[in-house]
């Protein structure tokens, strides 16, 4: 729904701007699985078009089929939250406790079509966490994206989003989290054109504890003179 073809056009601009080169594909990380369209976190080097006036996060959680037992790997979701920061000021859009909406989308070749199946989600005792269960459909990439609709930015100058989400990753599962802007809060997917994905984060990877999962595309005050965000 979000990274169909905007992916395949942000692949060749990182090229040319220097972002996600030939050689730093070569050098991704060995934990990534070789399939993943973008293994190292990025920003689009094109800005959100000024008309765009909506956000919405999403995330992206796979099963690594090369680590044993990948079969029961699973993702759990506390939290997920978005905000933008408008005139100097960071505004809360989105801010969910444990629960998304998503689908299962193909992963071979990397999001080849908006073409995706229901993505069934599981539940803690007490639903104090969403779970993913990726381990069961590794031949997927479980996209998931906020529970709450999109809502439309405060009026004064935006300077750019951060999504968060805390979240529990188990051996054989990996997580990256992005944000796609959009022309409107209400306006559809359609046939493409009316989201701009803003960018996404590094891969997080399996861990006994809790993690903050971070993207922004806010670029700090002490590095503006010298591009992009640094991402995690």
């Amino acid at each position: 729904m979000l990274l169909q073809l905007s992916s395949i056009i942000l692949f060749a601009l990182l090229d040319c701007a220097g972002g996600q080169t030939a050689q730093s594909r070569d050098l991704a990380d060995s934990r990534i699985p070789s399939e993943v369209k973008f293994a190292a976190g990025y920003v689009n080097p094109v800005p959100r078009p000024p008309d765009f006036k909506s956000a919405l996060l999403w995330g992206i959680a796979i099963a690594d089929n090369r680590v044993p037992g990948y079969e029961s790997a699973v993702i759990e979701i506390a939290s997920t939250q978005l905000s933008c920061r408008v005139d100097g000021k960071d505004v809360v859009l989105n801010d969910d406790g444990p629960n998304v909406r998503g689908g299962l989308y193909q992963r071979n070749p990397w999001f080849a079509s908006d073409n995706h199946e229901p993505m069934r989600l599981a539940y803690s005792a007490g639903h104090k966490t969403v779970v993913l269960r990726v381990g069961e459909r590794n031949d997927r990439v479980w996209h998931f994206w906020s529970a709450s609709p999109r809502t439309t930015f405060p009026s004064g100058k935006l300077e750019g989003c951060t999504v968060k989400a805390h979240v529990r990753i188990s051996r054989g599962a990996l997580l990256q989290m992005g944000m796609d802007y959009w022309r409107s809060a209400t306006v559809p997917y359609g046939a493409g054109g009316n989201n701009h994905e803003a960018g996404a984060s590094g891969w997080y990877f399996p861990s006994p504890e809790w993690q903050e999962a971070v993207f922004t595309d806010i670029v700090p005050r002490d590095r503006r003179s010298s591009g992009a965000p640094k991402l995690p």
